[in-house]
This record gives C-alpha cells, structure tokens and sequence, in this order.
C-alpha cells in the first residue's frame, strides 16, 4: 500500500541565501550535515515550476560493495565460492524464462 499524504511526514525548513558570482550559493551548514554532502559532492537541480529543489546524489556503487563485502565476511563466503556457482545460476536463470518458450 502506498503512502497517503496524510501518512507523510515532512519536516520543511526555509533558509536564506544569497546568489553569488557565476550563480554559486552556499547551502547553510545545517543543511549540509542533516544531507551528508560537503564539498565536491555532486546534486540534482530539479525544477518545478518556479520552485527549485536540490537532492543530494550518492553515488550507490561504493555503499552496495560495502554491504557484500560486509555480508560475506559476516557469512564467511569467499569471493571465488561466490562466483564458482554463477555459471550454475546463469544455467537455472535460463531455463526459468525460456525453456517454456
């Protein structure tokens, strides 16, 4: 089930800030740690109307690598166990989606 609005809590805060030379800003700090950005971290500009919305870009490739290195170390699974069964499940994979073809 999806959220309603209703279900939705959204903690909206306004800030100042002024536009600078070649159009820079400088988000206020509060922001910046409540976001986990600094700098040289990439953001999305999307813009709504007149509205102008910024949303931190995280790469996600380095979180995912950590979480399975994570669970393989905590499950005590080796990289080359890992992929010793991959040719196996590519085999599975196949023949759920086309052998019935």
């Amino acid at each position: 089930m999806l959220p309603t609005p209703s279900d939705t809590i959204v903690d909206l805060k306004t800030y100042s800030i002024r536009l600078r030379n070649r159009g820079q800003v400088t988000l206020p700090l509060a922001v910046r740690e409540s976001l986990a950005v600094a700098k040289g971290d990439t953001l999305t500009l999307l813009q709504v109307g007149e509205a102008v919305l910024l949303i931190p870009r995280q790469l996600q490739t380095p979180q995912l690598s950590d979480k399975i290195i994570t669970m393989m170390e905590t499950k005590g699974v080796s990289l080359a166990t890992l992929l010793s069964g991959l040719v196996e499940e590519r085999k599975v994979i196949w023949r759920e989606r086309y052998e019935d073809m």
